[in-house]
């Protein structure tokens, strides 16, 4: 059972995933816009948040801006547009998920198990806790990535991302082999979220986002030569 956070300026929606998400055995709290959300989640904890980007006061993208300040939870957004800009800005603010406006209550359902399923996945670790390749850093065990000597912050999924394939140098990775090893094999997105992911690590690693290679047809390959 998860607790999650519903936040939604409309209140049907909000009774609707209420109503499914306590079928399923998990309970439910409610925030009417993105201000409301920051302050429950101030003094209190979540499994997940289901979060609308259209809200009075304080809209969904600056309100998971905030939250990340404090906490990893996993966030799932909603919208009533699908536009790719609207995808990539919630991906740079760390979203696990996005789904468009209207949704099937139990696919959204679905779609949190998966993202809880990620997140409690215990890491692999490599040999080596860090990795170095000139002015590139990854600190395995802290998660943390550092560009010329300053410190660059990723998304979740940015994380897993890069240190899988540096896990898997030199190796050609098809789109589906990094779907599956990155987002798990119940994932509902498809290849555009991995190359918008790849296109935000690459813009993050700056000077060293040629070591990712785009294999026409293929996937991709993380190479430092």
């Amino acid at each position: 059972m998860y607790k999650i956070l519903v936040v939604d300026d409309e209140e049907r929606i909000r009774e609707l995933i209420g109503k499914y998400a306590k079928f399923e055995g998990h309970s439910v709290e409610f925030a009417t816009d993105g201000m409301e959300a920051v302050e429950k989640c101030r003094v209190n904890t979540y499994d997940v948040i289901i979060m609308d980007i259209m809200m009075p006061n304080l809209d969904g993208f600056s309100a998971c801006r905030e939250i990340r300040k404090k906490s990893d939870v996993p966030i799932l957004m909603l919208s009533a547009r699908g536009e790719e800009y609207d995808k990539i800005n919630g991906f740079e603010l760390g979203v696990d998920d996005y789904v468009v406006k209207p949704f099937s209550p139990k696919e959204l359902m679905l779609r949190v198990e998966a993202i809880m399923k990620r997140s409690q996945k215990s890491e692999n670790v490599p040999d080596a806790d860090i990795y170095k390749s000139r002015g590139l850093e990854v600190n395995f065990t802290a998660r943390r990535v550092y560009v010329d000597g300053t410190e660059v912050n990723l998304s979740p999924k940015e994380y897993d991302l890069l240190f899988y394939m540096i896990k898997n140098k030199d190796i050609a990775l098809t789109r589906e082999k990094l779907i599956n090893k990155v987002w798990g094999y119940d994932f509902f997105g498809g290849d555009r979220t991995l190359d918008t992911h790849i296109k935000l690590l690459r813009k993050s690693l700056g000077p060293y986002a040629s070591y990712i290679a785009t294999l026409r047809g293929v996937g991709y390959r993380y190479n430092d030569d």
